[in-house]
């Protein structure tokens, strides 16, 4: 196969111009090289096309390949990633799936490379792993964020406030939030929800989609150091938290805030933004990070 195609540079060209040289140079050794070429293919194919190996495996793969041809790990994992989503391009168009959903999915991989850049200092992923949704067409970014069928398994049941009762097996939509940039306003979230909503209304007889995420975001103590201003809260409000932990041996999605100075002292933090220095002060008096599951449920335009 083909390695620097077309729809390749239509997809490099969404990413940051300082990456852009990296990946393409691995895309043409590929195309210049037989032998790489033939052993990354396969894997290729066993994953998207065969379906005989699973992400992971396939990812132990181009691991071996980053070590014999002495390319960056996250850097080949990233180039394999953008490969197989050319394949899942042409899978959305036979299935009648509106381009523009394929490409909000596809800009996820933008994000994860700036958060590689940031994180690891390479072009590249450090979580090739998760793209397994994406490339099988259960994950879809509607908006904002990106959703999923899931079913709800906890071992208790929920009671809203609107009254519904949520039980172990239900199904409800989870979502993510992918690290975009994009404000989490109140017109931001109500347009993914609207536009999920069109998608998944038909799974819930009732006419309101039981939606939930859980996420860092919504740790219920954000209200007590958080600036009020900042989005996070907002998007708080709209979910019933159903429960929440706290994390005794440090704040696990501390890069997420910090990026590359994770690891550094909380007390030597940047604070250079509101929510940098609202968590590197509330770490440093010795406070607690966590995060939680909320659940909420939406009529097509509004919270019910």
């Amino acid at each position: 196969m083909l390695h620097d195609t077309p729809y390749i540079r239509q997809l490099l060209a969404t990413f940051p111009e300082s990456a852009v040289p990296v990946l393409l140079d691995v895309e043409t050794k590929l195309d210049a090289d037989p032998v790489f070429a033939a052993k990354f293919d396969t894997l290729v194919h066993n994953y998207m096309i065969a379906g005989s190996i699973g992400l992971d495996t396939a990812l132990e793969g181009i691991k071996a390949l980053a070590a014999e041809y002495a390319i960056n790990e996250y850097t080949l994992d990233l180039v394999y990633i953008m490969n197989l989503t050319e394949i899942l391009k042409a899978r959305y168009e036979a299935a009648g799936i509106d381009e523009a959903i394929f490409w909000r999915g596809a800009d996820d991989l933008r994000c994860k490379l700036l958060e590689c850049m940031e994180v690891k200092g390479v072009p590249g992923t450090f979580v090739a792993g998760w793209n397994n949704g994406f490339l099988k067409m259960t994950r879809f970014a509607y908006g904002r964020f990106q959703f999923e069928v899931s079913t709800y398994n906890r071992d208790f049941d929920f009671v809203m406030k609107n009254g519904r009762v949520v039980r172990n097996g239900d199904t409800y939509i989870n979502f993510h939030i992918p690290s975009s940039g994009v404000p989490l306003t109140d017109e931001v979230r109500l347009a993914s929800y609207r536009e999920a909503y069109a998608h998944y209304k038909e799974m819930f007889p009732d006419g309101t989609v039981l939606f939930g995420c859980g996420s860092w975001l919504l740790y219920p103590r954000h209200r007590a150091f958080l600036p009020p201003r900042l989005n996070i809260l907002k998007f708080m409000d709209d979910f019933e938290i159903v429960d929440w932990e706290e994390e005794e041996d440090g704040f696990h999605n501390d890069w997420r805030v910090f990026g590359r100075y994770t690891g550094t002292p909380w007390q030597d933090m940047p604070r250079d933004t509101a929510l940098r220095k609202a968590y590197a002060d509330w770490l440093a008096a010795g406070n607690h990070a966590g995060h939680a599951f909320g659940l909420f449920c939406f009529d097509g335009e509004k919270i019910v």
